[in-house]
């Protein structure tokens, strides 16, 4: 442990002209005053009764020595330190398919879910996180960051627009998936559907299974169901009839097989809230990994303070008895 100044080669390039400074100021007074009219000097003099002119030079001189030595930045160096980053970490997926539009739950499912997908990041404050939207196809939404607030705004983002009426192919979200995962120590799966089709579901159950991926589902929407709506919100024609979207807990299933759980979204807190105490109890916050950081601590502001105590003093006429 040391006392180190970070900027030193500031320090020395201003003090040494302060030290010709202070010299010329306390040692050749008369030169410099020469300068000034003497009508001012007079309006700027002290009575009688404040400190002599050569300590308050004194003062503002050691004033400006610890304005230096601050903005030289001393500190106290405590060497390299390693920092363990604990919290888990995990694939967090959005189904964007077009079921996604039915309005069985206020405003929509993809609004609904939005909104808890937002909750879930509340309740993991310090995980690391990777946000993908899927429908017939997965893409990146955000990448792995354990920054809440920036997530949220990125899942924000998300609107129906983005919405693909193409049938939804969840092996494309396993594999997808699998690849983010595969170096990770804990393989988590977290993923906000309304369930799709059956068939569509066994192949992605499949690469959940062999690549031993934990998944964790929240179910949205209801077992009734509702019309399926086009992007001006109209309900669309299949065979000649309106189609209906139900909610398929077939997921729920999959994920109870894979070592997850599920949950079936309402409104309130209580469920999210209690699969993130699931996903924490299963895994128990294994370590991400750990970085090196270099432990100094600041010590600036105490030289600070004395140069704003001398300048305070330099500048206030502070009563100075002379002998008689």
């Amino acid at each position: 442990m040391s006392v180190i100044f970070l900027n030193l080669t500031f320090f020395w390039v201003m003090f040494i002209p302060l030290i010709l400074f202070g010299y010329l100021i306390l040692t050749h007074k008369d030169n410099f005053l020469q300068i000034f009219d003497e009508e001012v000097l007079q309006r700027l003099s002290r009575g009688d009764d404040a400190l002599p002119l050569k300590i308050r030079n004194f003062m503002l001189i050691l004033s400006l020595f610890f304005m230096i030595m601050a903005m030289g930045r001393p500190v106290i160096d405590h060497g390299d330190k390693v920092v363990q980053l604990e919290g888990l970490t995990a694939v967090v997926a959005l189904d964007i398919s077009g079921s996604m539009r039915s309005q069985d739950i206020y405003p929509s499912r993809l609004e609904f879910a939005k909104k808890k997908m937002m909750r879930l990041f509340d309740f993991m404050p310090t995980d690391e996180l990777f946000i993908v939207g899927f429908s017939h196809s997965a893409f990146a939404i955000a990448p792995f960051s354990s920054d809440k607030v920036t997530l949220k705004q990125m899942v924000e983002g998300v609107s129906d627009k983005y919405i693909n009426m193409a049938s939804t192919d969840f092996s494309t979200l396993a594999n997808f998936s699998a690849e983010l995962l595969k170096d990770k120590k804990t393989k988590i799966l977290i993923l906000f559907s309304d369930g799709g089709e059956k068939t569509d579901i066994a192949e992605f159950a499949k690469i959940i299974k062999d690549e031993k991926i934990s998944l964790y589902v929240v179910l949205i929407g209801t077992k009734e169901g509702s019309p399926v709506l086009d992007v001006d919100g109209k309900p669309v024609n299949y065979q000649g009839k309106i189609a209906i979207t139900q909610r398929n807990d077939t997921l729920g299933d999959v994920a109870i097989e894979n070592s997850g759980a599920f949950m079936i979204s309402t409104t309130g807190d209580e469920g999210i809230k209690k699969l993130v105490e699931i996903i924490k109890s299963n895994h128990q916050n294994k370590e991400q990994g750990e970085v090196i950081i270099h432990d100094r601590k600041e010590y600036f502001y105490y030289p600070l303070g004395v140069a704003i105590l001398f300048l305070l003093l330099g500048f206030t006429s502070l009563p100075w008895r002379r002998k008689s």
